[in-house]
Formats: structure tokens, C-alpha cells, sequence
């Protein structure tokens, strides 16, 4: 065999060599991919089983949900909560209720065990109230259930009337009355109105006639901690309190507040803020969710202070949230009806369909830039931005409301006096000391939130045909 046959089949050979570990390798890989292929499908099998899975499990805790029976006035912490043998607490059927489980509230009184004041929550509950002593029938109106602390709580909790602290989605809030007049603390001999007693005391004011200061807190909270979700108040009254009647946090879904009666609260009615991830400036603002305010009497809601200049809305639009606000009764508010000061986004805002009347300052107050502040009235509406604005009317409706409080609200006026004497023993010491000049100023306003009678809220539910808060339906 001649040299060059030799090395044609050297090189044929090495070629060879490294053809078929290539073509292996080729094959390998193949299979790899068929393999992670199969992977892959397996996997989104999986998926769609869990997600089958975790769908059909809310599905039978849905149908799973069972009904809580609570009267205060034949129940027992002892009992199964069944409808012949209702506990006794709402706070017993908060703490044995599942996820989603439905609780039934007799009329009555409540204020907590041990009177203590408050209810806490951290499960999506519905919550439905104002049922006959029987369970057969429910009616705000006609038989209320209250939960209504008496100022002695105060010495033992100073919390939120119900507050929410994690799972929410799903919740409701149904026919029940939220009043703070008892737990609150009033002059005897300051702002007083006829009918109607003295003035609220601020939560540093001290008592000079016994009692526990006033607790500065919600009638319902929902805190930031909160997951997100649907949630939905309706049917309820809210009534002389010390702090707003519904302020929260407001992750993602909707919250609804349908069909109330929001009468003397102070500071404001509803604040609902965004609480989801991202920013809140209104460049790039996001939006959490959505906010409906609708059908709702909002009347008589008062400032922080006695001197009428800080808070008092009866809604206040916050960022981060799409607000709905429609066919409301919105009036008699210190300031103004509806807030927009925070610069919600204009495109995230309806307002349609309203009555407002009598709010002091305006109907909207609005901030179009920074270091500007407006009140707008309802004629002048057609200049704001807003998604919608359409359908407000600016007229007084004709509503049951306590006349006395009514006049007090109108005529109530601010004032300031300064007792000063320069020439005093006193001042006159002072000043040869180099000290302080000493002299008294003493502020008074004829009328400060005093206590509006809860019983007659209830009047104003069906006041107003297709405005406000209408006759809830009977269950």
C-alpha cells in the first residue's frame, strides 16, 4: 500500500472518531429537548389541576358557609350558634366563624363582651344585622340592632368600634346601627342647644363632672394590613362619631358603601385610600381598585376643631382608588361636601347624580395644583376634569331632620377672647423680671357636634325617592 492510500485512511478514520460523538451528542440533545418538552407539559397539567383544585376548594367553602345566630337577649356564649340556640356576642361569632361564614345579629343592644367596646376581625365575615328576636325577619328601621359602647368602656379600650385587620375579600356589612353618642364624652354648660345637651369635649378635654374623655376613633377601620378584596357596607347608620364613621385601607377589588345613613360624625364620613404597590403621585399614579359611594344620606358632619377651619367632609377622595360617587344626599357639612385635595387623579373620579346642599364652604373642595385650594359649588361643576360630572343638583330635599339641630348647625358660630391687663400687679411684676406677660384667651362655639338623637336617623332611610339612602329590603 502506497504512502498516500495510508493517510486517506488515517483521516478516515479519525474523521470517524469525531463524527459519531457528535452525532451522539446530536441525538442526546434531541432527546433533552423531547424530554423537557413532556416536562413542560406535565407541569402546566399541574398547574391547571391546582388552580382546578384551589377553585373547587372556595367553591365548597362557599357552599360550606354556615349561619351564625347571635341575640343579645336569649343567647349564650355556650350555645352552637344555631337558630334556636344563638350565642350570645358578636365577638363569640367572629371568633368561632370560619372564612366566609355568614353571621345573623338579633335587635338589641351591643357593646362587646364585658362591655368592652370593640370588635376585631381578621376573616372575610358577612355580617348581617337588625333581625326580629325570632330570625325571621330583618328591618333597620324597625327593629335596630345597635352597637352602641356606653362611655364607661372607655376606661377599658380606646380601639375602633370594628376594625379589620388582614382578610377581607368578600366581607359585608349589613343593617346595623353604629352609634358613639354613649361612649362619647359632652358639656353640661358649653355649646349647648336645646334638645340636645352640650358640646362635644375634645379626647384631651378632661371631665369636670365624672365620666372618661372622649375616644377619637372609627366606628368601622380597615387597616393597611389588609389583603384586598370586595367589601361591602350597606344598610347601616353611623351616628355621633368622635372620628370618620369609615376610614381604610383599600388593597384591590371593590368596596362599596351603598344605602347608609351617615348623620353628625366628625372629622369626615368615608376616607378610603389606596394601599396596593406603586406610586401615588398623579403623574403616574395607580389604581388599586374602585370605590362606589352610592345612594347614602351624609348630613352634619363636622370639623376637627371647634373653630370649624380643619376637616369636616362627608367624603374625602384619597389617592391611589377610582371613586364612583352617585345619587347621594350630601349636605351640612362644615367645609365641604366632597374632598378632592389630595390630587386624586381627575380621570379616576365620577361624581353624577347627586343632591348637595348647605356645606359651608362649598360642595367640592379641589386642589388643581399644588398651593391651590378651591370650592367649587354644583353651578360651577361643568369646569371640573373629572371622568364624569353630570346630573348634581343643588337644592335643599325634603327630609325628616331634628329642627334643633338643624338651626344650631346653621347659627353656629366661633369666637375668641383675650383677658389681658397690662397694668396688673402681675404683668407689671412680669415685666420687671423680663418674664412673660400673663393673660387668659378663652374660645367658645355655640354649637360643636353635640349629640344628634340616633333614633331619628332611621326617618331618613326612604326619605328622598331615588336620592339617598332608600328603604333597605327586608331579608
Amino acid at each position: 500500500m502506497n504512502l498516500s492510500k495510508k493517510v486517506f485512511i488515517v483521516a478516515m478514520i479519525i474523521s470517524l472518531f469525531f463524527v459519531l460523538p457528535l452525532d451522539s451528542t446530536a441525538q442526546i440533545s434531541v432527546h433533552n429537548v423531547k424530554d423537557r418538552t413532556k416536562t413542560k407539559v406535565k407541569q402546566k397539567s399541574r398547574n391547571k389541576n391546582d388552580k382546578k383544585d384551589k377553585k373547587d376548594k372556595k367553591n365548597k367553602k362557599k357552599e360550606e358557609a354556615k349561619i351564625l345566630y347571635v341575640s343579645i337577649s336569649s343567647g349564650s356564649n355556650k350555645n352552637e350558634g344555631t337558630k334556636d340556640s344563638p350565642l350570645k356576642n358578636i365577638d363569640k361569632a367572629i371568633e368561632v366563624a370560619n372564612p366566609g361564614d355568614i353571621i345573623y345579629i338579633a335587635e338589641g343592644r351591643y357593646a362587646g363582651k364585658f362591655g368592652i367596646g370593640f370588635l376585631e376581625c381578621d376573616k372575610p365575615i358577612k355580617m348581617y344585622g337588625s333581625w326580629d328576636k325570632n330570625f325571621n325577619s330583618q328591618d333597620v328601621v324597625k327593629h335596630p340592632t345597635r352597637f352602641q359602647p356606653d362611655n364607661e368602656s372607655a376606661s377599658k379600650s380606646r380601639k375602633d368600634l370594628l376594625s379589620f385587620t388582614k382578610d377581607v375579600d368578600g366581607t359585608v356589612i349589613d343593617g346595623i346601627v353604629f352609634e358613639m353618642g354613649e361612649r362619647n364624652l359632652y358639656s353640661t354648660d358649653k355649646g349647648v342647644v336645646e334638645g340636645l345637651g352640650g358640646r362635644l369635649m375634645y379626647p384631651n378635654e378632661k371631665p369636670k363632672t365624672g365620666g372618661y374623655s372622649t375616644v377619637q376613633k372609627c366606628c368601622i377601620a380597615f387597616g393597611t394590613s389588609c389583603t384586598g378584596g370586595d367589601v361591602t357596607i350597606s344598610n347601616c347608620v353611623f351616628v355621633n362619631s368622635a372620628y370618620f364613621a369609615i376610614e381604610g385601607g383599600h388593597r384591590s377589588g371593590k368596596f362599596t358603601i351603598r344605602n347608609n345613613v351617615f348623620v353628625a360624625n366628625r372629622f369626615g364620613a368615608i376616607e378610603i385610600f389606596g394601599t396596593c404597590a406603586g406610586s401615588n403621585q398623579p403623574k403616574d399614579m395607580v389604581s388599586c381598585g374602585e370605590v362606589e359611594i352610592a345612594y347614602n344620606t351624609i348630613l352634619f358632619t363636622w370639623s376637627r376643631l371647634k373653630d370649624f377651619q380643619d376637616m369636616g367632609y362627608a367624603v374625602r377622595i384619597m389617592t391611589k382608588c377610582s371613586y364612583n360617587i352617585h345619587h347621594n344626599i350630601i349636605g351640612t357639612s362644615i367645609l365641604s361636601g366632597i374632598s378632592n385635595n389630595r390630587f386624586c387623579k381627575d380621570e379616576y373620579i365620577k361624581i353624577d347624580h347627586n343632591i348637595m346642599f348647605g356645606n359651608k364652604k362649598g360642595d367640592i373642595e379641589y386642589s388643581p395644583a399644588s398651593n391651590t385650594l378651591l370650592f367649587v359649588n354644583v353651578d360651577e361643576f361643568d369646569d371640573l376634569e373629572f371622568a364624569s360630572v353630570e346630573g348634581n343638583i343643588d337644592k335643599v330635599p325634603e327630609i325628616p331632620v331634628n329642627v334643633n339641630y338643624l338651626k344650631g348647625f346653621y347659627s353656629a358660630r366661633y369666637s375668641e377672647n383675650t383677658n389681658y391687663d397690662p397694668n396688673s400687679s402681675e404683668n407689671q411684676w412680669a415685666r420687671a423680671l423680663g418674664m412673660n406677660q400673663q393673660g387668659k384667651m378663652t374660645s367658645t362655639s355655640t354649637m360643636f357636634m353635640n349629640k344628634y338623637p340616633w333614633k331619628e336617623t332611621l326617618k331618613l332611610f326612604g326619605a328622598s325617592k331615588g336620592y339617598g339612602a332608600q328603604t333597605p329590603s327586608s331579608k
